[in-house]
């Protein structure tokens, strides 16, 4: 098989990997709070993440640990607590999905003149474009949509809180390895989401089957398997390209979301969506040179080191 198909079905994977996390909100809101759900999805993850480590008897230095706890917090608990409160609000998760996905044109606008990342021409227009397809979903989704209008701010902070988490990444760069980061950020985001969810007298799972498959979703397919295939795509593509993926996880969210739940899109959302693929176009057409050696600008939460990376996907 070619690398060019391959860098296709590894992108198609990724897709789908990272769209499932919205489902999962969702599906798992529906029978508890998004404060449960959260807490159990970190309480499971964290355990197996920490038997691992010990299994392999790693230690992270001091100062690898306190910046992985700061990226967590923002990049895992403030992204992901706006996120499954605006579903649990009522916010489509595809329109969620694609509010997120602005996460790209805000990172590269503040790399730029923080980092000194480069883009070309070609990959700035399509960012602009996604940007007018995602306006063009979400005014759609305005008018149809029951949840209150300062829930559509939950999902536009967990965005502006990963692309925090994004910056002193690669302003600080940890050296800390794939697994030892997500151990560190999949801990304090445990703790922090299990004190919340006690606070607020939520923190007991309920029976229903639905839940815990919910639970199984954000696990295995979203964390595990979306950040894999994030870091995959990454070394092998680039920055830009991987980010411009980042447009086409709200149309297969809304996919996910009509088989699942029955959700309907008007004549706009479909139109948007057209856009954001355009835009997808334009930012993957041009290859990098050598994406070994372009820094990361859209790292999910928990990036690290392009050494360690090629470690991981070897």
């Amino acid at each position: 098989m070619s690398d060019h198909r391959v860098d296709h079905l590894l992108a198609a994977g990724f897709v789908v990997a990272w769209s499932s996390g919205f489902i999962g909100a969702e599906l798992g809101t529906r029978s508890a709070a998004a404060t449960t759900l959260l807490a159990w999805r970190f309480i499971i993850a964290f355990a197996v993440l920490a038997v691992w480590m010990l299994w392999r008897r790693r230690r992270v230095p001091p100062r690898e640990f306190a910046l992985h706890v700061v990226i967590g917090g923002l990049g895992q608990v403030g992204y992901l607590y706006g996120v499954f409160a605006a579903v649990e609000q009522g916010v489509a998760s595809g329109t969620t999905a694609l509010i997120c996905a602005l996460q790209p044109i805000v990172a590269v606008a503040l790399a730029v003149p923080l980092l000194g990342e480069s883009v070309s021409r070609r990959q700035i227009a399509g960012f602009l474009i996604g940007l007018a397809g995602v306006a063009m979903v979400v005014s759609a989704d305005l008018g149809v949509s029951r949840a209150p209008l300062l829930a559509y701010l939950l999902p536009a902070a967990a965005m502006l809180s990963l692309v925090a988490a994004t910056l002193i990444e690669r302003r600080t760069r940890p050296r800390a390895t794939l697994i030892d980061a997500l151990t560190i950020q999949a801990g304090i985001s445990a703790l922090l989401f299990s004190a919340l969810a006690a606070a607020t007298g939520t923190l007991t799972p309920p029976t229903d089957t639905t839940f815990w498959i919910a639970i199984a979703i954000l696990v295995v397919a979203a964390m595990f398997g979306g950040y894999g295939l994030y870091w995959i795509n990454l070394a092998r593509t680039g920055v830009a390209r991987v980010s411009g993926l980042l447009y086409l996880t709200p149309p297969a969210t809304m996919a996910w979301s009509w088989l699942m739940f029955g959700t309907t899109m008007t004549a706009l959302s479909l139109a948007g969506v057209g856009v954001c693929a355009l835009a997808v176009l334009l930012i993957r057409a041009d290859r990098p040179a050598a994406p070994s050696s372009e820094p990361s600008v859209t790292a999910q939460c928990s990036p690290e080191p392009r050494a360690a990376v090629e470690r991981h996907t070897s």
